[in-house]
């Protein structure tokens, strides 16, 4: 879920083939198994009474989320429901057939549902506002939902998606290397970022470990810690990012972290998931929960780590959230209220689809009711026992809604690349925040 897939142009028939839905001509791919050629289609919907089809990516993740729906309302609605999954490699191929179809003006090849990141789908439902249906009069308790995750489905006060996987961050730190230096999670926990680097810095003198990693490359700080403030990267529209005030300051916050050692800024991802999270080098991450199974990777590391909440400038704890998506029924879906009701008793509220979301894939729940399930109130040995997936339902209640865009990845590549010009030495902060800008008014054509 954390990094989107970089899209790629595929033939024109071999994409909207690679997700056609009811109606549609190839092999299909019952709940349960699994189909990655680049033929693979989801066609066979059967009657249109019982059956729907969905396109969806990763074969450990998303897929298993879905068959635990399916499953549920199979057992708890209808016997005869079938779930027909197309595998597919990425999100980017599902975003291909979208503007494949739209281009042609034909809807008719596409899946009954397709899952769609969140930080996406605005822009495709305003250019391809036919490929879409609401989902409008499903029997769903929207106020069981964090305000932030919704805002990204709800597009001009209609409600188009159904939350699947929780993109809440979590601060995660060995608790065994803090208290090697003197310290406890409750150090970090509601504290200023002035405070954590000072602690970064100790932390590093006396063990050797920085406190914190990122990818340098895809770098999610800023974005991070600027929603932990309540602010955003743009404005009205507009990049905001040389002259936000808040934005300067969180920059300058990354680059003393770095000269004083409290963070390690990695050279790619690999080096960020192979070096620090899974290697030796970090006491400390900050991240999506889907952070959680690469840190788990680790099996020495068992119990030795807590989570918490993330430091702001003026204290008191921030909150934000980093990927994550939901799901979409397409306008080719033959029973929009199937596929309504479908998501309705499944991911939009169902504690059976959610436990077994998360004990077969890690799939975390953004329905707060469902967040409160024995299976989610057990603590989680790895962490020490803390039950950290209620803890995670809990703090996506209280990530502020910040204004966001189509071109969130765009922006997060070039202020990355403007740190990284910052910290050695090669612009000012405000020059190399100014070029940014600059470079992605000119992408955006403004």
């Amino acid at each position: 879920m954390k990094k989107k897939l970089l899209s790629v142009l595929l033939i024109g028939t071999m994409a909207v083939a690679s997700l056609a839905g009811c109606g549609g001509s190839g092999s299909s791919t019952p709940a349960g198994t699994t189909d990655t050629s680049e033929a693979a289609t989801a066609a066979g919907a059967g009657d249109g009474q019982h059956s729907l089809t969905v396109s969806a990516w990763d074969a450990n993740f998303n897929i298993p989320a879905l068959q635990a729906a399916a499953d549920d309302y199979k057992a708890n609605v209808d016997p005869d429901f079938e779930l027909i999954i197309n595998e597919v490699s990425g999100s980017s191929d599902i975003e291909t057939a979208i503007t494949t179809a739209g281009s042609a003006g034909d809807y008719s090849q596409l899946s009954d549902i397709v899952l769609f990141q969140d930080h996406y789908i605005q822009k495709y439902v305003a250019d391809y506002p036919d490929a879409w249906t609401p989902v409008e009069g499903a029997d769903i308790d929207w106020s069981d939902f964090g305000e932030e995750k919704l805002s990204y489905s709800t597009i001009d006060g209609k409600h188009y998606g159904v939350p699947v996987d929780n993109g809440t961050c979590i601060f995660a730190y060995r608790t065994d290397i803090l208290e090697e230096a003197g310290y406890t999670l409750a150090d970090v926990t509601d504290c200023t970022w002035e405070k954590w680097i000072s602690i970064g810095e100790d932390v590093y003198n006396k063990t050797g470990k920085y406190l914190l990693s990122m990818d340098g490359d895809g770098n999610d700080l800023p974005y991070i810690m600027l929603q932990a403030e309540g602010a955003s990267q743009w404005k009205d529209g507009q990049p905001y990012i040389a002259e936000n005030e808040t934005m300067v300051k969180c920059v300058n916050i990354i680059l003393e972290a770095i000269q004083k050692n409290a963070l390690y800024l990695a050279n790619s991802w690999s080096d960020y998931t192979d070096q620090t999270l899974q290697g030796d080098m970090v006491a400390g991450v900050m991240n999506g929960n889907w952070i959680i199974p690469t840190i788990k990777q680790v099996a020495d590391n068992s119990g030795k780590w807590e989570i918490t909440n993330i430091p702001t400038i003026n204290g008191g704890g921030g909150y934000a959230s980093n990927g994550g998506s939901s799901l979409y029924i397409t306008s080719n879906c033959a029973n929009a209220d199937l596929a309504k009701d479908f998501l309705a008793k499944t991911f939009g509220g169902s504690t059976a689809t959610y436990d077994k979301a998360l004990t077969d894939g890690g799939v975390i729940t953004c329905c707060i009711s469902a967040g409160q399930s024995e299976i989610y109130k057990q603590g989680v040995e790895y962490f020490n026992n803390q039950p950290i997936y209620t803890d995670i339902v809990e703090m996506g209640t209280h990530v502020p809604v910040v204004e966001q865009n189509d071109y969130h990845y765009d922006c997060r590549r070039l202020v990355a690349a403007a740190i990284i010009n910052a910290a050695q030495g090669g612009a000012s902060v405000e020059d190399a925040l100014k070029d940014a800008e600059e470079q992605l008014r000119f992408q955006m054509g403004l």
